[in-house]
This record gives structure tokens, sequence and C-alpha cells, in this order.
């Protein structure tokens, strides 16, 4: 299958400025026959927030709110699959950086993702996630999703791939240098396809470090963006390598672990 990562630069606390950008790079994407899009954490909105009003002011709930919708219809009309961050309220008022799983016609809204660890001021306004790391079954593959700063803790990906995923789906906004490094060997140690969409652009004083990346099983850098540009990236890629844990005919990354040796 073929899938794709979204480089851009938010307008921020413009959301329809963002839906518009979102909807010409996607339709780039599918033009070039991508199956599976992923857009940066907090597409819609910006980041880098001095206030819980401002996000207040642009956070939707989920499903029901204007980001979501507008990632439905977009999906239906290009007949793809995307996932997309975005600022979610719930029915208490919680805030959570969120991501957003839609598909074509038949699919509609899938599911959603609260991201676990918060980084830096992300604190100040967000709750973590509870809704813990899933996988989801998108029929022509399993995608499991986090969000930036969950890279950071290996056992983000490790427990996404445990759960079956193939591919992982990783919005981010990205300001430390480390992750487009760090990726192809989560993808190597869990032997899953990674696909980091970041964003690019300085906001606020904060700069981000584009370099989105896609990254395979054997810790292969497949595609990675610059550090100032808006791009799309497609990539082919064989699900078969994601499916097969084995590194030799001796060693499987999985069946090979000791947990009960893990644990302090």
């Amino acid at each position: 299958m073929k899938v794709a990562y979204i480089q851009m630069e938010p307008a921020f606390l413009e959301p329809e400025k963002n839906y518009s950008k979102a909807e010409r790079l996607v339709r780039e994407a599918r033009e070039k026959g991508a199956q599976l899009v992923v857009l940066p954490e907090l597409f819609d909105t910006g980041y880098n927030f001095e206030s819980r009003d401002e996000v207040e002011s642009v956070a939707g709930q989920i499903p029901d709110g204007p980001t979501t919708e507008f990632l439905v219809e977009l999906a239906r009309e290009e007949q793809v699959f995307i996932v997309g961050g975005t600022a979610e309220k719930d029915e208490r008022g919680n805030l959570y950086n969120s991501a957003v799983v839609v598909g074509p016609l038949g699919w509609g809204y899938i599911g959603k993702y609260r991201k676990i660890h918060l980084f830096n001021r992300e604190k100040l306004f967000f709750k973590p996630g509870n809704l813990g790391f899933h996988v989801f079954n998108i029929g022509i593959a399993k995608v499991g999703v986090m969000i930036c700063f969950d890279w950071f803790f290996p056992e983000s990906v490790r427990t996404l791939a445990l759960k079956g995923a193939e591919i992982i789906a990783h919005p981010s906004n990205l300001v430390m240098p480390y992750a487009p490094r760090a990726m192809p060997i989560r993808a190597l140690e869990n032997r899953v396809y990674t696909v980091t969409a970041n964003r690019i652009g300085e906001e606020r004083g904060l700069r981000f470090i584009g370099k989105s990346t896609i990254a395979s099983p054997k810790a292969e850098v497949l595609a990675m963006g610059s550090e100032d540009k808006e791009e799309v990236a497609v990539v082919d890629v064989d699900l078969s390598l994601a499916r097969d844990k084995r590194i030799n005919e001796r060693n499987d990354v999985f069946k090979d672990r000791r947990p009960q040796y893990y644990v302090l």
C-alpha cells in the first residue's frame, strides 16, 4: 500500500485556513496514490498556546466537532484514510491533545487517540491521554497512533506493535532534533513502518524542525522532508515486512522477549 505524510505550516488559531491547506495537500497525496495520509499534530490550530482560553477557542469535540467533520468529509471525497492531530474538548470541558482517524466512504469516523506523554507547556493546558494506545484495523492495514513526544518513550511503539500495529501514524510538532534519527530505530526494534508527519515554521519564537520521516522495519529512511518547506511524500510499503518479526531463522523480536526480567 502507499502511505504519505503531510508537512505543513499551520496558521495559528485559524482553523479555516488550515482546513484549506490540508485539503490541498491531502489531494496532492491522493493524486500520487496515497491510501493512508498522516497530518501533523494540531494541524488545524497551531501549537504554541499562551493560555487555556486560546486552546478552548479552537478545541472541538470528537467526533461532533468541526475538525473531525472536516476530516470525515475530506476522506470521503478523496477516498483515503487520514490521521490528523487536533485539540479536543470533551463533554466535561477537559482538553486533550488528540488525533482523529477517519476513512473513505463506508468508514467515516473510525476513532481517536489522546496523547499520553505531554511535552513541556502542553501540561499547562491539556490533560494526559486516558484512552491507552490503540490499533485501528482499516482493512488494508493495522494502524497504531501516537503523537509527537510519545516517541521518546520506547514503550509507546512497543505497546502498539505488540497489539498488532503494522504502521505507526505519528502526527508531530517536533522541536527537538532527535526524532528523525530515532524513528528508524523504533521501526527496526518493533519491525513496523513509522510515518512521522511534522510541521515547519516558527510560532511565538518556537521553531519546528520539519524533517518528517517515513521509516521501514529495516531501519531504512524511505522519505525525509526538508527543515523549512511544505511537502508531501508518498511511499509504497510492503506490509509483509511488518508482519514478519523474524530477524533470522532462530530469532524473533517478539518471541525472544523475556519480560519477566524487564520489571525493576
